[in-house]
């Protein structure tokens, strides 16, 4: 709901802005946990390019998740419906960035037992 006061427009708290900045820092976050995972573990061409994979297919869901909240903001919720779908997207989201770049490990781990 936005309302006028004077020549500024108040709105709502800007939800899909706000997702936005914390998709922005967990990929970053995601992209340097990766590299210095990959890295530490005497990285090849090919977990190098799984990363890169990995990168891309995390973009796209980041996308998905903007335009969600770009839809969901634009409905009819009250704001305290949309509150409790920001925190939850939001710890689900940070999970998944933090505990997505770790699944890196075992996969070096099996890479190196296989081909050393």
């Amino acid at each position: 709901m936005a309302t006028t006061l004077g020549n500024r427009t108040y709105r709502r708290k800007a939800f899909a802005k706000r997702i936005s900045s914390h998709l922005a820092a967990a990929l970053v976050t995601f992209c340097l946990l990766q590299i210095a995972i990959v890295a530490k573990s005497g990285g090849s061409l090919i977990l190098h390019l799984g990363v890169i994979i990995a990168i891309g297919g995390y973009a796209v869901a980041a996308r998905g998740l903007e335009r969600r909240w770009q839809m969901l903001e634009q409905g009819g919720l009250p704001e305290s419906g949309l509150a409790l779908r920001f925190r939850r997207d939001l710890a689900q989201l940070w999970a998944a960035s933090i505990f997505g770049a770790l699944l890196w490990i075992p996969v070096a781990i099996i890479y190196r037992f296989f081909f050393g």
